[in-house]
């Protein structure tokens, strides 16, 4: 049986890879995320609700499947 927090995380990695195809397919670009943004989603995502500055209502594993392909990869500008 998978966990809960798999299944998150590969849905966020599969909801990311959508939208990638998708932007790819009609429009030529690539989605991409600076490692600080990526980072700071992550931060947020974390905090408890009282401590949060921001509501995040995306659990923590979601939001790391779809963000670890811009912390695990690094890009340079052409």
């Amino acid at each position: 049986m998978l966990t809960t927090f798999t299944l998150l995380l590969a849905a966020g990695a599969g909801c990311r890879l959508a939208l990638s195809l998708a932007l790819s397919r009609y429009s030529d670009r690539s989605l991409e995320l600076p490692q600080a943004l990526a980072i700071i989603l992550i931060v947020l995502a974390c905090l408890p609700a009282w401590a949060s500055p921001l509501a995040l209502p995306v659990p923590l594993a979601f939001v790391l499947g779809a963000v670890l392909p811009d912390l695990l990869t690094r890009r340079t500008g052409a």
